[in-house]
């Protein structure tokens, strides 16, 4: 069984939020309670080996949405809508291609369906090096200042501060894993004109790492999809600008 935190809700819906790299599930605090105080049953499950949840070296985005599926079926749910951002997105992605029964609806936020370049893999080997080499401290130099909006990163230092702790309490071998695994994902270009789910598509406008070109290129593959850029906001658009982000993810919920 996943660990996970969440909030009880109430019988709108069920609502699965799956976190970026490499920080925790704790990314979605604050989505948790505006969901929960909007009828939703909320959950977002850590990845393998962050915070308490336990180690599992070798694991794939396919044994990840394996557990999930496990997950929603020990919650006694039937279904529910999926929120993947980033690496999240990999893992939504990878759920819906194994159990399209059990999705309400995709919401994709700053990520991609394309597997990566031989140039990108390359970087993601040294970075999993460098990190094992010097620790997670070296993941947070690297990751962090990519992460916000710049006006973000240079005026909210508490926000700034407590992602870097999200990163820096993470095992060099889980956050490690965690790019392994990113790095093997399956290329979805091809199952995003499949997918037959209501799909909403959110993307920071000042996000460099998956920029608003690559979300609307998803937008253009998804049937019927629909796309929301957030401005001021970076790969994390979720805490970045949480009131706009909340506001989007609510409207969409309302409209299944």
């Amino acid at each position: 069984m996943l660990t996970f935190t969440g909030a009880a809700g109430g019988d709108a819906g069920n609502v699965l939020l799956l976190h970026a790299f490499p920080v925790s599930a704790e990314m979605w605090e604050p989505q948790l309670a505006p969901l929960a105080e909007s009828g939703y049953r909320v959950i977002a499950p850590y990845v393998y080996g962050f915070d308490s949840s336990p180690s599992r070296p070798g694991w794939s985005m396919d044994d990840y949405a394996r557990d999930l599926a496990r997950l929603i079926e020990a919650l006694g749910w039937s279904s529910a809508t999926v929120v993947g951002l980033s690496m999240g997105g990999y893992q939504a992605l990878a759920f819906y291609r194994l159990y399209p029964e059990l999705i309400d609806s995709l919401v994709l936020c700053d990520t991609r369906a394309n597997a990566d370049s031989p140039e990108v893999l390359a970087g993601r080997q040294q970075f999993r090096n460098a990190v094992m080499e010097k620790g997670s401290e070296e993941a947070t130099a690297r990751m962090v200042p990519n992460f916000f909006a710049k006006e973000t990163y240079a005026s909210n230092q508490p926000l700034v501060e407590k992602t870097r702790e999200s990163i820096v309490r993470q095992a060099p071998e889980e956050i490690s894993e965690a790019m392994r695994a990113i790095a093997e994902r399956k290329d979805s270009t091809e199952l995003l004109t499949e997918i037959a789910c209501p799909t909403l598509i959110v993307n920071g406008m000042e996000d460099t790492v998956t920029t608003q070109e690559v979300a609307a290129k998803m937008h253009a593959l998804i049937p019927g999809s629909k796309l929301e850029l957030i401005p001021e906001a970076g790969h994390l658009s979720n805490l970045d600008q949480p009131a706009m982000f909340n506001g989007i993810l609510l409207e969409h919920l309302r409209s299944l």
